[in-house]
């Protein structure tokens, strides 16, 4: 039997500490908007779409945090039975494996396992929505040029949690009673990057049956 959302998720459990939008800015307004996603009945088809007057970049902005916020919680839920010896490799059955690089410690593509991919990936994404260069928060900064391009990235690393936890660890989200929740997340961040053509196409093969199955 599935139990409530604040249940599942337990903020303890969060991997990262989430970022927050500062209440009376235009992307509170927009977060609230994007948060009622996980609300029962909602078409989330319709709630990705850019609304009418709005900017691309803030909408982006939005999504992409709550989206690390979220995905943060589902993998605090399984990640200590996402180990080293559990999860030698970072991967997506075994068709895909996903290496990690960062330009610094990482100049080229390494298979790592798992959880240390996890953590890095975390990082990564955590250094770049609060680096003010690059997620603005005071009003009239602009974004800069190559916002779109840094979010495609983080977008498609993050998918890349999902593909894990759907492959490796569905059976613990089975467990808690969390299918539903999870599934929505998921549904939400699939219509969205879809929907903006945010990610490519081949990047959502690894669940393309799930998709199949929960995007109807």
């Amino acid at each position: 039997m599935s139990i409530g959302l604040k249940q599942v998720f337990n903020k303890d459990k969060t991997f990262r500490p989430k970022r927050k939008f500062d209440p009376g800015t235009q992307r509170f307004e927009l977060h609230k908007r994007a948060q009622a996603s996980l609300s029962s009945g909602v078409d989330l088809k319709a709630t990705v779409q850019l609304p009418s007057g709005e900017d691309l970049n803030d909408w982006v902005a939005v999504h992409v945090v709550d989206f690390f916020n979220r995905i943060n919680l589902i993998y605090g839920t399984i990640c200590d039975f996402c180990t080293e010896s559990t999860c030698p490799v970072m991967s997506g059955g075994p068709k895909y494996e996903y290496r990690w690089q960062d330009d610094t410690k990482y100049k080229k593509p390494t298979a790592l396992p798992a959880p240390q991919y996890m953590n890095l990936l975390m990082d990564w994404i955590e250094v770049q929505i609060n680096n003010e260069d690059i997620f603005p928060t005071s009003v009239g900064v602009p974004f800069p040029k190559n916002f779109l391009p840094i979010c495609k990235k983080i977008l498609c690393r993050l998918f890349r949690v999902f593909v894990h936890v759907y492959i490796h660890h569905f059976d613990r989200i089975l467990l808690m009673g969390a299918e539903a929740h999870v599934n929505t997340c998921y549904k939400h961040f699939y219509y969205f990057v879809t929907e903006l053509n945010l990610i490519d196409r081949k990047e959502l093969e690894p669940l393309k049956e799930m998709t199949s199955r929960i995007c109807q």
